[in-house]
């Protein structure tokens, strides 16, 4: 089905239904009046309702642009739409899906009706959902990474469940998603491009795969602001200094979204006081739980992923604002200055430690969806994610494109550092990333993601790890048995510890 007949449906009936006009829906709402469909929107607030109806007849004075119908109640939803029902749900995460869905099936929903997810729901909570609602309607979902602005302009999407469904979804999706050209750079919401909207597989893999892409939006953000962190105490950079090289490196390799937010945030003045915006807010993080979400997943699949964990960690730690001020006051230690380094010498490292410690994250949530894949029988495929997550995403970044090449030039690459290219990139930039973490730690300046993204890489890159030791440890408290380095893996062995001679007895 072409985006044409969609959007060349009677006036008369809409091509789809937005279910919650709060920030998101709305947003979503008015880009999919942008691309020519015609849209039913529902709040159970008539303020929402109103809101969305004004913006969108203020869309209606401009050409080529879908009507907008303002429904009362359910009903007057499913009566509105074309068959089969397209509905899109923009609402809070949880048991509310389920009430509406609920809701629509007592107003009449049929089996053949799409009913499509897009909030930040759990991928299991989806996987249950699909199940659920199995032969009363075709449940999809679409995780949306974007904010406001992507979502009202164009979002990346990432879809997933019924594929019959997708054939009625993608022609929308398409059009309202940010797009790329041939060089994987972000064009305008009207303008010829690559969509960054997929199908990525069944039930719960497109949530799963906007889950890991939080939790390196999360690791990611913390990187930029332990540099930011560096330069302000080590170095004694302003934060409009900070800023204009913040701007400057967004011009090269750390091109990215939140860069160029940050360099942004640093330049710019408190309306209030006229100091620098961000040293009049609080150093306390919030966070929803994605982050946490994807950390917590890690742990249970034996997929490391330190550094969204510290990232996590990091945000907890700036909660207890009351302990940190305890603790600047009463715990002592020596530190150093900067090594009597040139400050732009420690500048140009910090660059290098921030691009390898990216790198690092990335590589860390890549195999983490590698071996979630595998166990759920997605057959996730990695360059297409790469790409979708070039524009319109929070952690849309130049470097993507890379990993898209790599991904294409190795479907079946094991982890994402070992790719030609960065294993040269991390080689020629790795002795600022050691610097870095080495100053980090002599100057008494917190940098525990970019010193886990480290941590990581040298694991990785370690033959011989200290766990020979470790599962020793475990066999002599608990008789856990161990693997012989000259035997099969399979063989487990056992020290009988407490006795006299102590032998080796196969388990």
């Amino acid at each position: 089905m072409s985006t044409s007949d969609l959007s060349q449906s009677s006036m008369s009936q809409s091509n789809i239904a937005m279910i919650g006009l709060g920030v998101m829906g709305k947003s979503l709402a008015l880009n999919l009046l942008d691309q020519g469909f015609n849209v039913t929107g529902f709040d159970i607030s008539e303020a929402h309702r109103e809101r969305a109806e004004s913006e969108a007849k203020e869309l209606a004075q401009k050409v080529d642009k879908g009507s907008f119908f303002k429904a009362a109640d359910l009903n007057q939803v499913l009566d509105s739409l074309v068959k089969p029902r397209v509905i899109a749900l923009s609402v809070p995460a949880g048991s509310i899906v389920e009430a509406v869905i609920d809701d629509l099936l007592a107003a009449g929903l049929e089996q053949d009706d799409i009913v499509i997810d897009t909030g930040n729901s759990l991928w299991t909570d989806t996987e249950a959902r699909e199940l659920q609602y199995r032969g009363k309607l075709r449940f999809f979902s679409t995780a949306v990474s974007g904010g406001e602005v992507g979502a009202r302009t164009g979002p990346a999407l990432m879809a997933s469940g019924d594929k019959e469904a997708w054939n009625y979804v993608q022609p929308m999706w398409e059009a309202i998603s940010a797009k790329v050209d041939e060089n994987g750079l972000p064009v305008g919401q009207f303008e010829k491009g690559e969509p960054c909207a997929a199908y990525l597989g069944p039930a719960g893999a497109g949530h799963y795969v906007k889950m890991v892409h939080n939790g390196i939006e999360y690791a990611d953000m913390q990187l930029i602001c332990e540099v930011y962190h560096f330069m302000s105490d080590v170095l004694a950079m302003s934060a409009q200094e900070i800023g204009e090289v913040f701007a400057k490196w967004n011009q090269g390799v750390l091109n990215s979204y939140l860069m160029e937010i940050s360099a942004d945030i640093l330049q710019t003045l408190d309306p209030t006081t006229q100091k620098p915006f961000v040293e009049v807010v609080l150093d306390k993080a919030g966070q929803k739980g994605t982050g946490l979400w994807t950390a917590v997943n890690s742990l249970q699949e034996g997929a490391p992923a330190p550094t969204i964990a510290q990232a996590v960690f990091a945000r907890a730690q700036s909660s207890q604002k009351a302990v940190r001020v305890q603790g600047a006051k009463v715990l002592r230690t020596h530190v150093q200055p900067n090594c009597g380094k040139a400050k732009q010498e420690t500048i140009e490292e910090l660059h290098d430690a921030l691009y390898c410690a990216k790198l690092s994250v990335y590589a860390q949530g890549f195999d983490l969806m590698k071996a979630t894949s595998i166990k759920e029988g997605w057959d996730l495929d990695f360059a297409h994610i790469a790409k979708i997550w070039r524009a319109g995403c929070i952690i849309r970044a130049v470097f993507l494109q890379d990993i898209t090449k790599a991904y294409q030039s190795d479907a079946e690459l094991s982890n994402l550092l070992f790719a030609n290219r960065f294993v040269e990139e991390v080689h020629e930039r790795s002795c600022g990333w050691r610097a870095v973490v080495a100053n980090s730690a002599l100057t008494g300046v917190p940098m525990p993601a970019i010193s886990s993204a480290l941590g990581y890489f040298d694991s990785l890159r370690c033959e011989v790890l200290p766990a020979n030791l470790l599962q020793a440890q475990r066999d002599y408290f608990g008789s856990h048995t161990y693997s012989r380095v000259d035997s099969d893996e399979q063989n487990k062995f056992h020290i009988t510890w407490s006795e006299t001679p102590r032998v080796e007895v196969e388990a």
